[in-house]
């Protein structure tokens, strides 16, 4: 048997235990740093630098198991559930942990969710406590406290503006402080309250409930148990990918489960984790944090490279030249780095193509590695699909993105690319531990400690995907290489069929028009039971309202801009560029630019920024239709 495997077969039953076990091993090590600026932890609405603070896994350990003794005292048992609504900062994981540690599991929701989708959640969970941020995640609750006779408490992270001046009589609200402090005066009289509760954790007991982000209904909440997690956390430390020397930098929702596993797989490592949900802080904090590593969603790397194109034209014709060829010597770079290494296990690339590559990172790239803070090693990319231009240029600057692949349902990382034998374009090999297959229509199957126990309360719907002998159905279309490389085409319920019988996997269009067109925010391809694809695109407001003032609109509101005749042409050229490279029956025919960009408030993305179909077709279906006028369809 192998180390591997012997680690992985004789992981601990529960992360709660994998964090005490690394709190004795190295309890002085910084465990977390977070920012600080008026009184506050990284949130909201304040001028100036922040202060970045650490703490130490002892440090955070005495939170921690403070919030764990705080929730046994005011009655939670051992897998009931405890609601998390709070964007993406260090008391998140340290109240996730304490909610382990007590035995307990964690409902997570997105602090986006309205009202009505946050009630459904904590009443469908039974949630008996609701950890919540701030008073706006406070009032969702109290609106609906009638539909909520399971929900005894609720704890606040920012008090402020949350409690009544004079407290809350009825003790329904409290603020985490207020827990802690009941956590630490509990476990003074009960020195073994927490070590009991952790004791007794079971492989198979519930750890999380997520939800996901269903395009049509209701979610359904994914029931995952401690050992998932444990498998998770030991599976991505037996890679070697990360180290004990690492600093990431954590900005993901943690209430999705991309987020969540990289805090399993950091207390199985032991690095340092910097923490900070806030989306716009992103650009500020890579420089102070300087990561070694990071984890993000596609749209983050289309949105870097825009913006990189769109400074470069703004320096004028010269310098987006520049730009241009230096992407082009990037990808050719990539490209060639990436198949000598298949072929011998070395990155050499030809004398010529080195030397236009070196002067490109003197102009171009060393200053796009320094915008990420000068130290990353890797960027791992999951949650949809990357378009591979993008991929290859990311890489040929030095910026490598490790594409990765798992589902809610999967624990999240049931495939990762395997270091410096990454392959763009593919999501890498399967975890250890982790089996697929694929299936004779095509669709991913996966099995192994990381899928799910199965829907909360969805008996039928857990029998839909998952198959008696642990095989669960992913939805997704894919291939395996021979070496066992996987490469994602489609959501099986995504391909398009076209009336003339052509099967197209709109995703795998979209991405190559991203890497195409350096305007472009969201695009949605449609052509089921069409005779030809037309396109609903959303463009990126920062890059073409850079363009528009450079060509005679400057001043002018996005919605005008993206109405112009101007950047229908401008666009349409694009589209055009596209099509060279796509087969007769893909090509994008007509498209429509939208008056705005597609986004979570308008429920048109996923928290993690995913496309739903549905929603968009069905808000622009006159848009549509409207493409499709005055045509036969057969």
């Amino acid at each position: 048997m192998s180390d591997t495997q012997n680690l992985i077969d004789n992981r601990p039953p529960s992360v709660a235990t994998l964090f005490t076990e690394r709190v004795a091993a190295t309890p002085d090590a910084e465990a977390y740093r977070y920012p600080v600026a008026g009184g506050r932890s990284g949130q909201g609405g304040r001028s100036g630098p922040d202060e970045w603070r650490s703490l130490s896994w002892s440090e955070a350990a005495e939170r921690v198991y403070a919030v764990a003794a705080g929730l046994i005292e005011l009655g939670v048992r051992p897998e009931e559930r405890v609601a998390l609504a709070s964007a993406t900062r260090v008391e998140w994981i340290l109240v996730d942990l304490g909610v382990m540690c007590a035995g307990a599991a964690t409902t997570t929701v997105y602090p986006s969710t309205n009202t009505e989708e946050s009630a459904f959640i904590l009443a469908d969970s039974d949630s008996r406590v609701l950890i919540a941020e701030d008073a706006a995640q406070v009032a969702k609750a109290r609106e609906r406290r009638a539909e909520l006779p399971h929900l005894a408490h609720v704890v606040v992270i920012d008090a402020a503006d949350a409690l009544p001046a004079e407290g809350d009589p009825e003790g329904w609200v409290l603020s985490l402080a207020d827990l802690e402090e009941r956590g630490t005066e509990y476990l003074a009289k009960n020195p073994q309250a927490v070590k009991e509760r952790l004791a007794a954790i079971t492989p198979t007991q519930l750890a999380t409930l997520i939800y996901t982000s269903g395009t049509t209904g209701r979610p359904k909440g994914v029931r995952l148990a401690h050992d998932s997690w444990s498998y998770m956390a030991t599976a991505i430390a037996t890679t070697g990918l990360v180290t004990a020397d690492d600093v990431q930098y954590l900005w993901l929702p943690l209430a999705h489960v991309f987020g969540k596993v990289l805090t399993s797989g950091q207390i199985a490592v032991g690095h340092v984790t910097a923490v900070d949900g806030r989306v716009d802080k992103i650009i500020e904090n890579l420089p102070v944090v300087r990561p070694t590593y990071m984890a993000a969603v596609p749209r983050i790397f289309e949105k870097v490279y825009n913006g990189v194109a769109a400074k470069a034209r703004a320096g004028g014709a010269a310098k987006y030249k520049i730009f241009q060829w230096a992407a082009g010597v990037a990808r050719e770079h990539a490209k060639a780095a990436q198949d000598n290494f298949r072929r011998t296990g070395t990155k050499s690339v030809p004398f010529a193509l080195e030397a236009k590559h070196r002067v490109a990172d003197a102009l171009v790239y060393s200053k796009l590695r320094e915008a990420f803070g000068g130290r990353l090693r890797a960027a791992i990319s999951g949650s949809a699909a990357l378009a591979p231009d993008i991929g290859y240029f990311f890489s040929g600057a030095g910026i490598h993105i490790l594409e990765g692949y798992g589902l809610t349902e999967t624990s999240a990382a049931s495939f990762v690319n395997p270091g410096e034998a990454y392959r763009t374009g593919t999501v890498g090999k399967p975890l250890p531990g982790t089996e697929v297959r694929i299936a004779d229509d095509g669709e991913i199957l996966l099995r192994g400690p990381g899928v799910m126990a199965g829907y909360h309360g969805l008996p039928e719907k857990t029998a839909e995907v998952l198959e008696s002998d642990g095989w669960f159905h992913t939805g997704d279309i894919g291939e395996l290489s021979a070496d066992g490389y996987l490469r994602i085409t489609d959501r099986k319920k995504d391909l398009i069929k076209t009336s003339g019988g052509k099967y197209i996997a709109p995703a795998e269009v979209e991405g190559q028009f991203k890497a195409v067109c350096p305007f472009v925010s969201n695009i949605l391809v449609h052509g089921a039971d069409r005779n030809f694809c037309t396109a609903l695109i959303a463009l990126d407001e920062p890059a073409i309202l850079g363009w528009a003032a450079e060509n005679g609109m400057a001043g002018r509101p996005y919605a005008d801009v993206v109405a112009s005749a101007q950047t229908e042409r401008l666009i349409d050229g694009y589209v055009k560029r596209l099509n060279e490279g796509l087969q007769r029956w893909q090509t994008i025919k007509k498209f429509r630019l939208l008056p705005r960009d597609l986004d979570i408030e308008h429920g048109e993305l996923t928290p993690s920024l995913k496309l739903k179909r549905p929603v968009v077709e069905r808000e622009y279906k006159d848009l549509i239709e409207e493409m499709y006028e005055g045509t036969r369809e057969s």
